[in-house]
């Protein structure tokens, strides 16, 4: 070393970063809390639970986060296993049926949503249905039926029908001269729809009253209903095809079982009294 030379300084030594663990199972323990282990397992399950806007979060605050919330819950939940009651099996046991109830459930409407049976009910509600009708017209609503009755005998007496809309209709469609587009029955009320149905082109019918006040509806036009494309009914052909397929899962689950109730003379306020859990 020179002559007045000062000794290096020891410098801090960086830890290899630790392999990536390759080999990883539900059961990988990843903390324990008093020797109770929290899994890898556990940690998938509770972010699979996880609202949408959490699970979009950076993997590591993810990770850390729901490694925190499991230890917490580790914790505390050894703290409530040595104060358990009676209301606490109850509530466990309501809780793990409903567990059950709805991964059975969740997995009959997942497994019901095939490209198969969502082409099947496209082609029978659309592809291979006849084709109904859609109307094209315009409506003014107001208040009471003697308005109403105005408003027709003006348009009679040959006042135009756009016009008083933008004049005397209380909806939004009034800026538009009352104008509402094209439409199937089904989208409207009755008996607005009903009138609708037997109007021809160019007809004015009223006063008719719905839920939303009297209208007075012109008929501007009517053609056969096109189809529409497969993509855009996907997802309320998908919604249909699980709901009916859990319906029916539920129908069958309950006719299978052997079912006994016992409850006469039991009064249903019964239900009002947690004092019947016990303590």
């Amino acid at each position: 070393m020179a002559d007045g030379a000062k000794p290096a300084a020891n410098k801090p030594v960086a830890s290899p970063a630790a392999a990536p663990k390759t080999d990883l199972k539900a059961d990988t323990v990843v903390a324990t809390v008093n020797g109770q282990t929290v899994t890898l397992g556990q940690m998938v399950s509770v972010r699979a639970g996880l609202p949408a806007q959490y699970q979009s979060l950076p993997d590591n605050v993810l990770f850390n986060g729901i490694l925190d919330q499991l230890v917490q819950q580790t914790a505390l939940s050894q703290i409530g296993e040595k104060q358990k009651n009676k209301k606490d099996d109850i509530a466990l046991e309501v809780e793990r049926r409903s567990y059950f109830a709805g991964a059975v459930l969740d997995q009959i409407a997942k497994d019901a949503v095939t490209d198969d049976a969502v082409q099947k009910a496209y082609d029978a509600k659309y592809a291979k249905a006849e084709p109904g009708m859609e109307y094209h017209a315009a409506h003014i609503i107001v208040e009471t039926e003697d308005e109403a009755k105005a408003v027709k005998a003006d348009i009679d007496g040959g006042k135009d029908f756009a016009q008083e809309a933008k004049d005397k209709s209380q909806d939004g469609a009034a800026a538009n001269g009352g104008d509402l587009g094209w439409f199937t029955l089904d989208k409207m009320v009755q008996p607005f729809s009903d009138a609708v149905k037997t109007m021809k082109p160019g007809d004015v019918a009223g006063p008719i009253q719905t839920e939303y006040g009297w209208h007075v509806i012109k008929l501007l036009e009517e053609r056969p209903a096109k189809a529409p494309a497969l993509d855009e009914v996907r997802d309320e052909i998908s919604s249909d095809l699980s709901q009916q397929a859990v319906q029916d899962a539920v129908t069958k689950a309950v006719s299978d079982a052997k079912v006994v109730k016992s409850v006469d003379g039991i009064d249903p306020s019964v239900l009002k009294n947690e004092d019947i859990l016990g303590k």
